[in-house]
């Protein structure tokens, strides 16, 4: 049985295009390339300077210096490249980049995220998430739906913003969720997930529309 963070990051890399520039945020975003076969041609990008990110490598076969903006430790695929920040931020600021997967601590019915808490905190600073968030063409937040028992979707963030934009997909274990001007639709249900049981674990109103189908990870 798969388990939450792994549901998320299947789920996620089918949102992923041939040919595309992605950038992947630091823990649970970092997991979807696992899941997007080299040969579409998609190149990770992560804010410390490497476009080209692999999947994780197994376990004692870690090279040192190549490792993804948070520290973790990554492969590279063939065509890989190493830049400067300030190159780096030049793609992100640009809009250069088609998508960025970020992890997310809340999103409130308005689409807004909340990635970020002051220092000394869960997180010390918003790190290059603001950058990414107002830069990329597409965001998509790969969180988990709770926190504690406590639900992660609100009626309005009680931590500080990340920006302004609405954010253009949110996918936890238990649901796919799309922000639109109405609201956040339900697109799609987690495996074996209810359709109660997503709006039990939501504390903002969700648009439920028809029947709602169950996410394919294949």
């Amino acid at each position: 049985m798969l388990d939450a963070k792994e549901i998320i990051a299947r789920r996620v890399a089918r949102e992923i295009r041939p040919g595309t520039l992605v950038n992947l945020g630091i823990g649970l975003p970092s997991f979807v390339a696992n899941h997007v076969p080299e040969e579409i041609g998609v190149f990770f990008q992560a804010e410390n300077g490497v476009i080209g990110l692999g999947a994780r490598p197994p376990e004692g076969m870690a090279e040192p210096s190549l490792t993804d903006a948070g520290g973790g430790f990554v492969t590279a695929v063939p065509g890989a490249a190493s830049i400067d920040s300030a190159m780096s931020f030049g793609l992100i600021r640009g809009g250069h980049l088609d998508m960025t997967v970020l992890g997310g601590l809340q999103v409130d019915e308005k689409g807004h995220l909340a990635n970020w808490m002051v220092p000394g905190k869960m997180v010390p600073g918003m790190g290059g998430a603001m950058d990414l968030v107002a830069g990329a063409r597409s965001v998509v937040v790969a969180m988990l739906h709770t926190a504690k028992g406590e639900p992660k979707i609100l009626p309005e963030c009680t931590l500080p913003l990340t920006a302004e934009r609405r954010v253009d997909l949110i996918v936890t274990e238990l649901a796919v969720i799309r922000p639109t001007d109405a609201g956040l639709e339900l697109l799609e249900r987690g495996p074996e997930v209810s359709v109660e049981q997503i709006l039990a674990a939501t504390a903002a109103r969700l648009i439920v529309k028809d029947d709602i189908p169950e996410m394919q990870l294949d």
